[in-house]
């Protein structure tokens, strides 16, 4: 986090502070278990951080964090573990963070520790690899891959590209298994509540009333009642909020994948779609 962003933050904090002693009639934020939102890039991190921000109307948080903690820099610069577990670190209980973090030993050994609550959002790879394509080319032109891709001839070739990687002339984009394999490690982490995009969307009461019970099995009580609290979060539910937003829909990707993609797809991953559970075989 840069001297900017930290300053930024310090000046938000007070108000927000303000804010939360005069909804929850209370000076002390301190017995509210730490909650951490983590995400996948392009998998509905700013949905869930919309829901973070509910929990703030649901339990005495003063604050959610305006910014994500990150393991690479939007410039590209990847962070060392040290950096993330200063950022980690210096989250005050009352605060609920969010970012872009691997599982790494450290990472997990930090956030699952007792009395902690963590959220992890995942998305079908298929859907997150179009939302990069369009992302990196149309909407953030400071993307490593935006000038590459502009040279390209249509979205047929970004999306070959988004689904083989490319390691050349300064271009450094892991293939598709590579940049979903990780969500394998968070789904096998019993500690970490790990959420589907998809589920979020279209199955929305039951995934929240989830999001809900995990605050609890730390054993703190919510003080709002559960119907309240899940209209709270639902009410705090616009995609439409979000600066990447795009289409918010699901199983987008079959109106992008041609037979090509989903033979370099298969090719690429193997079984992950169905270790995953987007699938029961290949024959998609």
């Amino acid at each position: 986090m840069t001297a900017t962003n930290r300053l930024r933050q310090s000046l938000r904090k007070p108000g927000k502070y303000a804010q939360a002693v005069l909804r929850w009639k209370k000076l002390s934020f301190n017995d509210v278990p730490p909650i951490f939102g983590n995400a996948k890039p392009k998998s509905g991190s700013h949905l869930l951080l919309q829901v973070l921000n509910g929990l703030c109307r649901v339990a005495p948080y003063t604050y959610t964090s305006s910014l994500p903690i990150r393991s690479i820099t939007r410039e590209g610069r990847k962070r060392s573990q040290a950096e993330i577990l200063a950022d980690l670190r210096a989250l005050p209980p009352r605060e609920i963070g969010w970012g872009y973090l691997p599982p790494t030993a450290e990472n997990i050994n930090f956030l699952c520790q007792e009395g902690r609550v963590n959220y992890f959002i995942y998305r079908d790879p298929r859907d997150v690899l179009v939302s990069h394509v369009f992302f990196a080319t149309d909407m953030h032109t400071g993307h490593g891959m935006h000038a590459y891709y502009q040279s390209l001839p249509d979205f047929d070739a970004r999306l070959k590209i988004a689904i083989q990687g490319i390691h050349q002339e300064g271009l450094d984009l892991a293939d598709a298994y590579q940049r979903s394999r990780s969500i394998l490690d968070w789904l096998a982490e019993s500690r970490v509540l790990c959420i589907r995009f998809e589920d979020l969307i279209n199955d929305r009461d039951r995934s929240l009333l989830a999001l809900l019970d995990q605050i609890e099995k730390t054993g703190y009580r919510l003080p709002t009642a559960r119907e309240k609290a899940l209209a709270i979060l639902i009410e705090a539910i616009d995609p439409k909020k979000s600066h990447t937003f795009r289409s918010g829909k699901t199983g987008g990707w079959k109106n992008h994948f041609t037979a090509e993609h989903k033979a370099l797809f298969k090719e690429v991953t193997g079984d992950l779609l169905i270790r995953l559970g987007y699938e029961k075989d290949m024959d998609w």
